[in-house]
This record gives C-alpha cells, structure tokens and sequence, in this order.
C-alpha cells in the first residue's frame, strides 16, 4: 500500500501528539502522585488544572539520594522555582490551563506531588507529639490534638458535673496516625522531615497498643503503647498524619535496667496519668495497669474522693451564682480532678544522665527535676499504694497543678496551696512553670512542665 504525501502529514502530526501526550500528563485536582526517576522522563512536565488559587506541594520521598530534584512552575514564558526545605516545597496562586510543573534532575529519586485548591496538602505541623513516659523497655507516646472535646456548660438549676467513673464519649472521626520510632544514633533528624520519606523507616519496638484517648486537657489524641525498647537508649519521635503532615520530633531516653516501677495508662477517671508508678509488675498478659488491672484499694478511694468533692462542689448555686468571671464549675472539678490524680499516683522517675541549663541573659543555671528519694521500706506519699521493697525517685506535682484548682474553684471550698517561701518544694515542683514570686506567671527556669527533648521537670499530668 502506497501512503501519500497527506497520510504522511497526518501520520507525523498524530505521533506528535502521542509524544506530546507521554512528554506531559496532567495532574487532577485534589489529587496526590507518587513518580520516581526509572517511570518519568528527565525532565517531566505536568499539567496542572485551572484554578483561583491553587496550591502545589512537593515531597522528597527518597532516604538515599544525594540530591533533590528542581522543581519549577511555567507558563511557557516565565517560570518560578519551587524552594525545598526539609524535603518540602509548595507554590500558591491563581492558574490558568497553560501552567505547567516542570521537575528536573529527577535521577533515582522518588517524589510526591500534591495538587490543591484547599491548601497545603504536605505540612509540617507546629503541634508536636507528647512523650507521656517510659520504663526500661516501654513508652506511651501521644499524637498532636486532632480534635476539642464538644461539650456544653450545665445551667441551672439542672447543673450536673461528670460522676467521678465516666467513660470516655465518642471519639469523633481521627485522621490516620502512623508512630515513627527509632534509636537516635538512626539520625532520622538527616532525612528529608516528609511523610513519604519518613514512613520508609523500620520503626523501633512492637506496638501493643494504639487507640484514640480523650485527656484531662478536653483534647483528643492517638495513644501508642510501645514494648520491646531497650534501657538507657535515646530515641526519636514523629507522628506522621494522613501520610502527608509530619509532626516532630521529640526526644526521649529510656529507664535504666534496674528501674523498678510500671507504667499505668487509660484510666477514665484520671485521663492525663500516663506514666510510671510503684506498683509490682501487673499480672501476665498484660503488660502495664489500665482501668482494668489498677488495684481497687487504689482507685476506689480516689473515685469516692471525687464524688464527695463534687457533691460539697454543688451545694455552691453553680449556673446562678458566679464566683468568678473566668471560672465556673466544671472548671472547678476538671482542675481538682487533674490534682487528685497527680497526687494519688506517685510519679517514679530517674535522674536526667546530662542536667540540661536554661540560659536567660546572664543568669544561666543548671536545671535539676524535682525528684525526692524514696528508700525502701517507707510508706509512699499515697497510704493505699503498696510499700515497696525497693528505692525509687518520686516526679513531684508541679506547684501549678495546685495553684490551678485554688484559681478555679469558689474561696469557700478552703483550697490552699503550700506557700513558695516556705515548704512548698517539700511536695511539689517549684519554679519550673511559674517563678514561684506571689502572683506571678510564668517566667519559670523551664517555662514547661516538659519538653520536646525527653526532660520532665515536675508532673504536670
């Protein structure tokens, strides 16, 4: 068959358009692709939908490349170069059907690229993970708040308060989590800080428990529980969200070998204890105490403490009559409940290995937890724990966690906290948060209860 001079025109015009067509593919919106150097072209052009304000984001999703590639955007005529920071780079603005992403010196290198008229879709979170504590071999760490518990204040003359054992509501819809954990010396802090990039990581431990937990702060989180760790090792820590938002990290070391005391997590009644206390090993299978395993001779008086506090709480007009403009009394009970809890589960601790210093101009000094030797044999600071044949440190209470239910509960409650002066730091933690100087706050040595870097000052709960 002879073709003629105008098939070869159309022949020619049709294998343009297929080369055009696997040159640029076009990226839909709200959508998330993966590519890697062996699937596209070098350079690759995508098509990007029209829109008022569009956002492209991209991520670095390879752990062994030596570069990252060149992303841009073009119309043809002029281009803008997509900056990467950590592995991460985005680009916002009103496009039109000619806009193209152009990525170069692709290499081996593998990506992610998001298109979206609804934000950034990749993102570093500002909200960090919460270390709650560890034993030898176990963690409890917490993902950034996703969610603030909805509920509406009581009115008179029908103000009822929570009963001292309420379970938990239910949880509203969680995003998807993902708990990224490995030894520091892994340098997880060198990779491209992305979700792609992170999630490539064998993560450290076995994870024996991870559920959705309200704590006593009113915010929702995702709990892990981690076993299989090994003593005296500094680990890292980041959540991932979605698999594209990063959250981290955070630093912690684990217990010596020899550290004696267990871990007690998911108490309804006391949402924000999670940490370790004096109490034997629990019984096999489980691994630590929960609402489940915590000896009643321990929760039962704490629970009958709360009910008789909330009774005396309410014979006060709670809705009528105001004793203050900020509080009410469900802030009353929340705060009291929080200092309960922090004093009726002795926190165990150890000595930081590296006492860190808190620099403020020229007045830097070293910072030491508020820990309290409990030798062997003593009745703990709580009569219904058990004593223990062994010597432990005791986290004090923060101060603040006292000062917070004196501010929000009525005066004729006759709340009092240990006065700074005097002998305070005899039960509690002082000027880590508040200075400590009468009315004053904050302006503490630390500023925090805790911090990202594994250091817990005094039991905030």
């Amino acid at each position: 068959m002879r073709i003629t001079p105008l098939q070869t025109s159309l022949l020619c015009i049709f294998s343009a358009c297929v080369v055009l067509a696997q040159a640029q593919q076009s990226l839909l919106l709200n959508s998330l692709s993966t590519f890697s150097g062996s699937s596209i072209s070098d350079p690759a052009t995508f098509g990007l939908p029209a829109s008022s304000s569009l956002t492209v984001s991209v991520a670095i999703c390879s752990t062994q490349a030596s570069f990252a590639p060149l992303f841009s955007l073009t119309n043809g005529s002029d281009s803008f170069e997509i900056q990467l920071e950590s592995g991460f780079g985005s680009w916002t603005g009103p496009t039109s059907n000619n806009i193209s992403l152009v990525v170069k010196s692709v290499g081996q290198s593998t990506f992610e690229v998001a298109v979206s008229d609804n934000g950034t879709v990749h993102e570093v979170l500002n909200t960090l993970p919460l270390f709650g504590d560890s034993t030898a071999n176990q963690a409890i760490l917490f993902s950034p708040p996703f969610a603030v518990e909805t509920t509406s204040e009581p009115t008179y003359p029908n103000y009822a308060l929570p009963l001292a054992n309420s379970s938990l509501p239910n949880a509203p819809a969680s995003p998807m989590f993902d708990l990224v954990l490995a030894p520091s010396s892994a340098q997880l802090t060198s990779l491209p800080q992305t979700g792609c990039s992170l999630a490539n990581v064998s993560s450290t431990g076995t994870v024996e428990l991870n559920n959705t937990w309200l704590r006593g702060s009113g915010e929702w989180t995702s709990q892990w529980f981690v076993d299989g760790l090994s003593p005296n090792t500094n680990y890292t820590a980041y959540v991932i969200q979605d698999q594209v938002k990063v959250s981290g990290p955070v630093y912690f070391i684990t217990k010596s070998s020899s550290f004696p005391c267990s871990l007690v997590h998911s108490l309804p009644y006391c949402p924000s204890t999670a940490y370790a206390v004096p109490l034997p090993p629990p019984q096999s299978p489980a691994l630590a105490y929960d609402a489940t395993s915590i000896p009643t001779n321990i929760s039962d008086p704490l629970l009958q403490y709360m009910t008789n506090f909330t009774t005396m709480l309410l014979t006060f007009g709670c809705g009528r009559d105001l004793y203050s403009p900020l509080q009410t009394c469900s802030d009353c009970q929340r705060e009291y409940r929080s200092w309960l809890c922090s004093v009726s589960f002795p926190r165990c601790s150890e000595p930081s290995p590296t006492p860190s210093e808190s620099s403020s101009g020229n007045n830097a000094q070293t910072l030491f937890s508020a820990l309290q030797p409990q030798p062997s044999g003593v009745a703990p600071r709580n009569p219904f724990f058990p004593v223990v044949n062994y010597t432990y440190n005791s986290l004090l209470p923060c101060l603040e966690v006292c000062h917070a239910v004196d501010r929000a509960c009525p005066y004729f409650l006759g709340i009092s906290c240990p006065v700074t002066q005097f002998n305070a730091d005899a039960s509690y933690g002082v000027g880590f948060i508040d200075s400590g100087e009468p009315g004053v706050v904050g302006h503490g040595t630390a500023g925090v209860a805790q911090d990202r870097w594994g250091n817990v000052w005094c039991n905030g709960n």
